[in-house]
């Protein structure tokens, strides 16, 4: 319809522009023909192209053709009138018989000259022309017109005035559905009174074929005229109402992954302007191919992928369902289905990277030293299931490292530590918006290898929940009879986990379900001793903390004396974490006198650490001053390591109650139970009056109330102590023991032997009583106990006692006290 004026457009006399096209015209508001310039009988003709020209309308044309620029030169300097005919085709130099016979008088209002020698002229058209016969055809045509006289409407025709006010109506209705029209179109259209001119101006705006208008520029009937562009507005406001409700359908179902889609297109265009071209749905198709061959997967995984590639070229690019199958398939294409690190089965060298990382740990070391050669003699064997059993700070997560660094294999650790969903191992079903792989597939993507060091940190902190026990779903993971066909939901495909080495830390088994436990073969770290953290310091600890606060080995040197003093009085752990903080303390303080030019150097003493560290923040317990009936060193199992644990007895005038305090647990309290049941029945061999039991009440303490306490091992203490208290007999004060004791007087082995003996050799202990079940533990021991410390072991209480309590100088040759003993002191 009428659009904005003034525009400049494309249609020309040289055949710019096409059929059907219509013109950015204006129209002429003229009250008369009285103020038009005379038409002469002899014009000059311009033919043009894809363009009828209608009277009352004004119009700019780009001329070009050497004719028609002859035509300007020669006839505007004589009339500014010239007339302008359709041509019946596209021919560069049309003939006369290739014109209409009607065309259009027009005005050349202004004339440009264009750099290229071309010419852009305005045009006003005036009226209905014929030409009659042509008088030149070179070097442009020049003929004879008549102007045309359309007929005059008949007046005060009701019908007549209805039929003008519905073409003016319908022109208005279908100005507003057109986006560019302007406020003057619309005055236009309302204030133009003559039918006939109105009809001029609405056809030359109408988006109709050439042929179509030329047959309204030749209708001279008014009235035909106006029903012909009648029908034409009409049918072009259907099209434009059809248009407008379509597009208001679509608006109210555009969700927002197609206004996204739209918004990605949009880009696509943006880039092909910019000549970076994206790539099309066939070929991402064609690289994921590419790249799934070049992944070497077996056989089944290729034709599950073959078929996933099929469902893709089927599906548009908008779809969510493209994404998820796109996703689906670079997950298979990156995993390393047939991409493995070249083990190093030199042993010795391997040895040495282990001893290069860690201080001692000689099982660790020796199990995987195993695996290297089992893995030379049998390379297709299958991967150890291990898992590092310890207190933290023992350097579990670390040896995992080391191990992968030994073996030349990639390392990946995953926490488990509060995973509570089992699909955190299985995956999601892709079914689930961001559905993505497990944890498992996820790792082997990143590092790229089919046969890594997978280190499952913190198994036994594995939570359950609604959404399943992720402990059950490590089942098929870590069992190698299974775990070479796991199928994760997301993949939905099997992909072969013998190959890796699955290293698992847990502080406590307790917590790990038996079946899980069962699949893993456990080494247990314990904690180190006072000289192993020396050690570990010394060639460790003290180097990287060096390095890491920019300090240079000569900058800051310590005593052996000033570790020691770290290790006793600012440490109280199995292994060497908060050692590492201290000695990291101590260091940022030597850094800060380097780097404020106070010193060049420094040597941290035992004194320097406690001015730098401030007093002691532990203290040791250590063995009894003296010897007190009732009063027992026994030794107890933290998640720190060992500890020493004082139990205190006492009687008083009652009626045979026992009351526990210090925070004792369930099991540690019937321990208490069955203790004095054990003293009671055996009070005849103890030298103890069985009236003393029903005339006094009993109190056992243990101290450090404020820590938790419980288990079975302080059984053999607390019966100790209960005999000691009712013999009146003491307790040497260089003797601590452990042990679960049974109502029959025997001695049940315990755990923790080595962290316990540790904490005893700590305490300025001598002698520990342990039973004799654990015998076989003691290989397990450092040479430094086993020197330090001298054992005994006890098969039942019996041989407690006599280990424990003090003797007067009668004693048998056995070297056993006399029941004599007991009896004068009851």
């Amino acid at each position: 319809m009428i659009t904005k004026e003034n525009r400049l457009l494309d249609p020309a006399s040289d055949g710019i522009g096409g059929a059907g096209t219509p013109p950015v015209i204006t129209a002429t508001r003229q009250d008369g023909d009285g103020d038009q310039p005379p038409i002469p009988a002899l014009l000059p003709i311009m033919p043009v192209r894809g363009l009828v020209l209608f009277p009352g309308t004004t119009i700019p044309l780009h001329v070009q053709r050497p004719a028609s620029l002859k035509l300007l030169d020669e006839s505007l300097s004589q009339s500014k009138v010239i007339g302008f005919v359709t041509q019946t085709n596209d021919k560069d130099n049309p003939a006369p018989e290739d014109l209409y016979k009607v065309g259009t008088a027009a005005t050349v209002l202004k004339l440009l000259r264009q750099q290229d020698g071309s010419a852009v002229i305005a045009v006003q058209a005036l009226r209905r022309i014929a030409i009659r016969r042509v008088t030149q055809s070179q070097p442009y045509i020049r003929a004879e017109v008549e102007v045309l006289e359309s007929l005059p409407p008949p007046h005060q025709d009701k019908e007549w005035d209805a039929a003008v006010k519905n073409l003016r109506e319908t022109a208005l209705q279908l100005l507003e559905l057109t986006p560019d029209a302007t406020d003057q179109a619309r005055a236009l259209v309302r204030s133009m009174e003559d039918p006939g001119r109105l009809a001029d101006v609405l056809a030359a705006n109408l988006n109709l074929e050439v042929p179509q208008k030329q047959y309204i520029l030749e209708e001279l009937d008014v009235v035909k005229r106006v029903r012909s562009v009648q029908l034409r507005v009409s049918s072009q406001l259907e099209i434009a109402q059809l248009q407008q409700k379509l597009q208001q359908d679509v608006a109210s179902q555009f969700t927002d992954a197609q206004r996204r889609a739209y918004l990605r297109e949009q880009i696509k265009a943006i880039q092909r302007e910019l000549g970076e071209e994206p790539e099309g749905p066939d070929e991402q198709i064609e690289q994921l191919r590419k790249r799934l061959e070049e992944s070497q997967a077996p056989k089944e995984i290729m034709d599950q992928a073959e078929r996933e590639l099929r469902r893709l070229r089927s599906i548009p690019p908008a779809s969510p369902e493209f994404s998820v199958i796109n996703n689906y398939l670079e997950t298979l294409a990156e995993l390393p289905w047939n991409k493995q690190s070249e083990d190093n089965l030199d042993l010795d060298q391997a040895q040495r990277v282990l001893d290069r990382d860690h201080y001692d740990l000689e099982k660790v070391k020796r199990r995987l030293i195993e695996y290297l050669a089992v893995r030379k003699l049998n390379p297709s064997g299958r991967g150890p299931i291990l898992c590092f059993l310890g207190p933290p700070g023992v350097g579990k997560t670390s040896l995992g490292q080391s191990i992968a660094d030994a073996l030349g294999r990639k390392f990946s650790r995953m926490s488990l530590g509060g995973i509570r969903d089992e699909a955190e191992i299985r995956g999601h079903r892709r079914t689930y918006i961001g559905a993505m792989p497990g944890r498992i597939i996820q790792e082997l993507r990143r590092v790229g290898t089919r046969n890594p060091v997978l280190m499952l940190d913190e198994i036994d902190k594995l939570g359950m929940d609604f959404r399943g026990d992720p402990a059950s779903a490590l089942l098929e993971v870590l069992d190698p009879r299974q775990n070479h066909t796991f199928v994760d939901r997301f993949l939905d495909v099997p992909f072969d986990l013998s190959q890796i080495i699955f290293i698992a830390t847990a502080n406590y088994m307790d917590p790990v379900p038996p079946a899980l436990r069962d699949r893993m073969e456990v080494i247990e770290i314990p904690g180190y001793t006072e000289r192993e953290k020396l050690e570990i310091a010394r060639k460790y600890l003290v180097k990287r903390q060096l390095e890491e606060n920019g300090l240079k080995p000569g900058q800051c040197q310590w005593e052996p004396a000033a570790l020691t003093t770290v290790i006793e009085d600012y440490t109280r752990e199995a292994g060497v974490r908060e050692l590492e903080r201290r000695i990291g303390a101590v260091c940022r303080a030597v850094a800060a006198k380097v780097a404020r030019g106070e010193c060049q150097a420094v040597t941290v003493t035992p004194e320097m650490v406690r001015e730098l560290l401030g007093p002691a923040r532990y203290v040791r317990e250590t063995r009894l001053k003296t010897n007190n009936p009732g009063v027992v060193t026994g030794l107890a199992y933290t998640p720190v390591g060992g500890e020493v644990l004082f139990i205190e007895a006492t009687r008083y005038p009652g009626k045979a109650n026992i009351t526990l305090t210090g925070q004792i647990g369930n099991v540690m309290r019937e321990s208490a139970q069955a203790a004095l049941s054990l003293v009671r029945t055996r009070a005849a061999d103890l030298g103890i009056d069985p009236a003393a039991f029903a005339d006094n009440d009993i109190h056992v303490h243990v101290p450090s109330g404020a820590v938790p306490k419980d288990g079975p091992s302080a059984g053999v203490a607390m019966f100790t102590a209960i005999a000691s208290l009712f013999s009146n007999t003491p307790v040497r004060s260089d003797v601590a023991m452990t042990g679960e004791i049974t109502l029959r007087g025997l001695v049940l082995p315990i755990g923790g032997l080595k962290e316990k003996t540790l904490a005893a050799l700590r305490a300025g202990i001598e002698n520990v009583i342990i039973p004799r079940l654990n015998e076989k533990d003691l290989f397990d021991l450092p040479e430094e106990v086993k020197q330090k410390l001298q054992f005994t072991l006890a098969e039942n209480v019996d041989e407690v006692l006599a280990a424990a309590l003090e003797r007067d100088e009668r004693v048998g040759h056995d070297g056993l006290p006399r029941e004599s003993n007991f009896a004068e002191s009851g």
